[in-house]
């Protein structure tokens, strides 16, 4: 048992700014396993999000609220998934080989993609968000926050990382057990119970969908995916997320 507490606090530290306990032992070969626990850390993402939203509606109008929830996970997450998301727009936007690619994504410099995709991304993402109910919102922001964890973490397990040198996520890229991997596909799936009706497990066909096309890009160019990937494709799913449920509040 403290050995998982110990797997969970490592990928914990990793995915978000959450302070490391100091009771907890770090070691490296907890590192690849803490990936299983992507879709949890989603579910204190998403309510930490969801609480936010919640108290600032109380004293605040809607779309403040709204921003000052996405403001919250942001904070929460230091921006790492916004920051891959940055990369892969520049990356795959200027490089023309695997070699530029890796390149461009590895440097600390934002581009004009980057800029241009984030732009795209934050307002696509508050117009969503805008367009569901205070109600219902709070509940939707845990469920797609785990969902779309799970669906970018997969890509550990179908696809091969593409850096062969050392980088801050390849301890993170080690193919997950069969064991684990079903506990990470089910603690990402089960959230979407919070949405109130069994129609909208269907979601999860346009959310793995997305992260299946995005994965054949990324072999397609880099014949792989990086650190930076999953960021950007757990990105690009939270928005399907978001307009899949909106799309199934009509039916």
């Amino acid at each position: 048992m403290k050995r998982e507490f110990n797997i969970f606090f490592t990928g914990l530290s990793f995915f978000t700014r959450i302070p490391f306990p100091r009771w907890v032992d770090f070691k490296k070969e907890y590192q690849h396993e803490a990936i299983k626990y992507f879709p949890i850390a989603g579910l204190i993402i998403g309510g930490v999000a969801a609480l936010v939203f919640y108290v600032s509606y109380i004293l605040l109008p809607f779309n403040l609220a709204v921003i000052l929830s996405m403001v919250a996970t942001a904070l929460l997450t230091g921006a790492l998934h916004e920051d891959g998301f940055m990369d892969v727009c520049d990356g795959f936007g200027g490089g023309w080989t695997k070699e530029r690619i890796l390149e461009i994504m590895k440097d600390s410099l934002i581009g004009a993609f980057g800029v241009t995709g984030i732009i795209f991304l934050i307002l696509t993402k508050f117009y969503c968000q805008f367009s569901i109910s205070a109600n219902q919102l709070p509940w939707i922001l845990i469920a797609a926050h785990s969902t779309t964890r799970m669906a970018a973490a997969t890509l550990v397990n179908t696809h091969q990382y593409a850096r062969v040198e050392n980088s801050k996520a390849k301890d993170y890229s080690q193919k997950l057990s069969i064991g684990n991997f079903i506990f990470m596909v089910l603690t990402g799936i089960l959230p979407l119970a919070l949405l109130g009706t069994a129609k909208f497990f269907l979601i999860i066909i346009p959310v793995y969908l997305c992260k299946f096309l995005l994965g054949r890009y990324y072999n397609k160019w880099i014949n792989g995916y990086t650190g930076d990937c999953i960021g950007a494709t757990q990105q690009v799913c939270e928005i399907v997320f978001y307009l899949s449920y909106l799309s199934l509040l009509n039916y």
